[in-house]
């Protein structure tokens, strides 16, 4: 055995004993108990986010003893100060339905990263006991981190694909049935309060999320306003406009709403047609790419046999 390959058995064999150790260590209670604050955040109202806060109120970081979990913390920053985060990917979050924070998503999308490169490492390690390394196999551990890290990202940008695919179907129906409660007598605020109750979906569950907060003390064009913003689609921030300038004016909700849910329907009508446009586009591909040569071998080939059958 030569010395890479005994440098590779002990980094593989190290690391194996480092995975055991910490995964010991993240069951045991202390280690896995969530802090005060994720404990008592479901409870409490967040009134200045905290970096609207004067500098000073909040604890300077680095000044607690470090440990592991600072460590991560720090690691983490780095990581989402260099890809970006903030409001887009707040955003986003949002209309994936995640309610996680900024900062959670790219400190999973960090260990995604971290998990890549060990998987590179032990392709790596095993390549060198075989003795198939070559240097460009050098950087399979960076390709595989940054593959992990942006099929991560990538799987959100699906979800909030398919998310707003989702709350855009179920906006008509659900406009036009408070509409109907709203015809039946009830107040705008109670007609929310039914749909959230009855009903199911994604636009519903968002509604929900309006109710608890009108609940707990939050103006409800304030709460509607903050969901349109959260969500980021254009016929339900249309519809929230229309609504919130009802409210404010007294015209009547009902006829709005069956008309916000009128122009809803035109928009997923004609997002259909350019949808059924640009997939007939793609319908001519294989009939011009494989289809059509085939047709004008078969028609030609034939011929060009008889002729060279004739000149033979």
């Amino acid at each position: 055995m030569s010395g890479f390959s005994a440098l590779a058995c002990a980094v593989l064999v190290g690391g194996g004993f480092a995975v055991g150790v910490l995964s010991i260590l993240a069951g045991l209670p202390r280690w896995r108990a969530a802090s005060l604050s994720v404990r008592i955040g479901p409870y409490v109202r967040e009134v200045v986010p905290d970096e609207d806060l004067p500098r000073g109120v909040l604890p300077l970081a680095g000044t607690l003893p470090a440990n592991a979990r600072t460590l991560w913390g720090g690691l983490r920053d780095v990581f989402e100060r260099i890809l970006g985060g903030g409001e887009v990917l707040r955003r986003r979050l949002s209309q994936a339905g995640v309610s996680m924070e900024p900062a959670t998503f790219r400190g999973r999308q960090l260990g995604w990263a971290l998990a890549g490169i060990g998987a590179g490492a032990v392709v790596l390690i095993v390549l060198a006991l075989t003795g198939r390394l070559s240097v460009p196999t050098g950087v399979m551990p960076l390709l595989c981190g940054a593959a992990a890290a942006t099929a991560y990202d990538l799987q959100l940008s699906a979800r909030a694909k398919a998310r707003r695919v989702r709350l855009t179907d179920e906006l008509p129906t659900t406009l036009e049935f408070l509409a109907l409660c709203l015809s039946a007598g009830e107040g705008f605020l109670d007609a929310l309060r039914r749909v959230a109750a009855v009903g199911s979906g994604e636009l519903t569950g968002e509604l929900r999320g309006v109710v608890v907060a009108v609940g707990t003390g939050s103006p409800l064009a304030d709460a509607l306003t903050e969901m349109a913003r959260r969500l980021d689609l254009t016929a339900l921030s249309r519809a929230v406009d229309q609504v919130i300038a009802a409210l404010e004016h007294g015209a009547p909700l009902a006829a709005v709403l069956h008309a916000q849910a009128g122009d809803a329907r035109e928009d997923a009508k004609r997002t259909l047609i350019e949808q059924a446009g640009r997939k007939e586009i793609l319908m001519l591909l294989p009939l011009v790419f494989l289809i059509l040569p085939l047709s004008v071998l078969f028609a030609v080939y034939p011929g060009l046999f008889i002729l060279r059958l004739g000149i033979g």
